[in-house]
């Protein structure tokens, strides 16, 4: 099995932010919207197909950062799998409140131009959901 590597458009689209027991951390650098997308180290692009003991550490750490964002003043969390562009199996776990820069509408086609996060911000986020 070749090392695990993130995808070049998930690299480009996000700041790594680390490791959660069963996935990797990225936000993605539109900081419209607090967008989190976990990376499970796996060649199957289904969550659904990972074996069980798997499928429920990665959604814990969905869990977890779920909770983070809920802490943080996000009463609605939008969690999907869609994959459709990146193969790689990925999470997207996005935080939403009215009001925000596309509600009530999905954030995929809706965010405003981006506007990059400053890194205390980054560094806000990453110890809301690893610290």
């Amino acid at each position: 099995m070749p090392p695990f590597a993130l995808h070049p458009q998930l690299r480009a689209d996000c700041h790594v932010l680390g490791r959660l027991p069963a996935t990797h951390l990225l936000l993605h650098r539109n900081g419209a919207a607090p967008w989190f997308i976990l990376v499970p180290e796996t060649d199957l692009a289904n969550l659904l197909d990972l074996p069980a003991a798997h499928r429920d550490a990665v959604l814990a750490d969905c869990t977890r950062v779920s909770d983070a964002l809920g802490t943080l003043g996000y009463p609605k969390i939008n969690v999907a799998w869609i994959g459709n562009l990146v193969p790689q199996l990925h999470i997207h776990v996005i935080g939403r409140r009215p009001g925000d820069a596309c509600w009530p509408r999905p954030v995929w086609g809706h965010l405003p131009a981006e506007r990059d996060y400053a890194e205390h911000e980054i560094t806000a986020l990453r110890a809301a959901v690893l610290d």
